[in-house]
């Protein structure tokens, strides 16, 4: 049996992992990789697989650097089964046809700047018809039920306290247990349940985006915001607030809402900018059930409250460009790559009395990273912008585990792994937590794209 990790490996972003047996070959995952453009060339390369080889794809959850590219594996050949829970499917579908939009208007761009300079036009990577031709191929698989996905292979999803509907996979071949931990979630957050713990397993792929970090404000997360926000307002300012679509921007409107309830926050306007992102919190509303008791106790619905304005069009974004008054403004997407928020930057990064805030994790070479890491002056959309605003950032709204909550899921198998990979990290953040696993008397692993070991 062998498994061949295809991204997510030294890396955050493109998750996809190449399990194949005697009979069959299935695939965890099938992710977009997002960053830097000599790390986003990879979404064009040829798999590192056939797609018409693959009898079985499994997923994770639905965020796009684990499902993006399931439209090109299906242009490419992949007729098999998608497995996903029931909310994992729904997110899927939105998030999946609102990148086939931005992809394609990204290749319009590029192929006016490859017309200057004489190069032959570039296809996108994938279209909505693409995307609409894998819908059919998506099949539902509960929380703890046990299915037979191959011949030989068994598999059950735990829930991994991440996202609505993320997973964590245990599957059983060739007399072999491997579990997946999929992206794991924070302890005690208040949208799902703690991440399920795992008591035994042969072999264990192992996230590790906060491998050697801590989330020092855990408990204080919904105090900061609210600090940040009064401070904005003080000033006159407005605060910016790039969030991802999914998970992200759901827990930042139950905080607000919080707030807003307790009359914690001054009376003034929260934006939600993000046709996706209201999109995807009506998902969230659909599927209370799925969510932590706690939140289906304190709210009916924690994602609406006065005050809160969900903005779906173009025209609707821009008029916040001439808006008098402070205000809250929530847009994708979380790493101002894309989306609108860079409009939002574009007119108010270069005001002293705005702030922007960070919610979530700045991939190397993303915009939100350079600025986070103290630009004076950044270059978008074709232009020179001054970074005058505050940046504040509140770590802990990471709806990743940080490295003790990671060491904490990993202590929970009672007996030690045959070994132990540790994936889905930076280089650095990999290897502090494969060091502090091996201190623990784990035998570990960091892969590298492209790497295949033998179980």
């Amino acid at each position: 049996m062998k498994l061949k990790f295809c991204g997510a490996a030294r890396i955050v972003t493109g998750s996809c992992y190449l399990l194949e047996t005697a009979g069959t070959k299935v695939l965890i995952d099938c992710g977009m990789f997002q960053g830097t453009k000599d790390i986003t060339r990879r979404n064009y390369e040829p798999f590192d697989f056939l797609p018409k080889e693959i009898s079985h794809l499994i997923l994770t959850h639905a965020h796009i650097d684990h499902s993006g590219l399931i439209p090109k594996l299906v242009k490419n050949g992949f007729r098999g089964r998608i497995i996903a829970t029931p909310p994992t499917i729904e997110l899927v579908k939105i998030m999946l046809e609102d990148a086939a939009g931005v992809n394609e208007d990204e290749t319009v761009h590029e192929n006016k700047r490859r017309q200057r300079m004489g190069l032959p036009p570039r296809e996108p990577l994938y279209t909505l018809k693409d995307v609409r031709a894998s819908f059919p191929l998506l099949k539902p698989l509960e929380y703890d039920k046990e299915s037979e996905v191959a011949p030989g292979i068994r598999m059950k999803y735990r829930n991994a306290g991440h996202i609505l509907g993320s997973a964590i996979i245990e599957l059983w071949a060739e007399g072999k247990k491997i579990v997946f931990s999929g992206d794991l979630g924070q302890w005690d957050t208040p949208l799902v349940d703690n991440p399920t713990i795992i008591p035994d397993a042969d072999y264990v792929l192992v996230e590790s985006t906060y491998g050697n970090r801590l989330h020092t404000d855990a408990h204080t997360r919904g105090d900061l915001l609210s600090e940040t926000v009064t401070e904005t307002f003080e000033r006159g300012g407005k605060l910016m607030i790039p969030s991802f679509a999914v998970e992200r921007t759901q827990e930042l409107l139950y905080y607000l809402h919080q707030l807003v309830r307790d009359g914690k926050l001054p009376k003034e306007k929260i934006f939600l900018d993000s046709p996706l992102a209201i999109n995807a919190t009506k998902v969230f509303s659909k599927n209370m059930r799925y969510f932590s008791q706690k939140l289906r106790g304190e709210f009916k619905d924690p994602f609406e409250f006065n005050g809160l304005k969900f903005l779906r069009s173009t025209q609707d974004s821009m008029t916040l460009n001439d808006y008098p008054a402070p205000c809250v403004i929530i847009a994708g997407n979380g790493m101002c790559s894309a989306g609108r928020i860079r409009y939002h930057l574009k007119h108010n990064l270069w005001k002293k009395q705005n702030t922007l805030l960070f919610v979530g994790y700045q991939a190397e070479g993303s915009l939100g990273r350079v600025i986070l890491e103290g630009a004076e002056m950044v270059r978008m959309m074709g232009e020179e912008i001054a970074v005058k605003a505050q940046i504040r950032q509140i770590d802990s709204f990471s709806s990743h585990a940080d490295a003790g909550e990671l060491l904490k899921w990993m202590g929970g198998f009672r007996k030690k792994p045959a070994r132990v990979f540790v994936i889905h990290g930076e280089q650095e953040s990999s290897m502090g937590l494969a060091d502090a696993l091996t201190k623990r008397g784990f035998e570990t692993h960091v892969p590298a794209i492209g790497e295949t070991v033998e179980l």
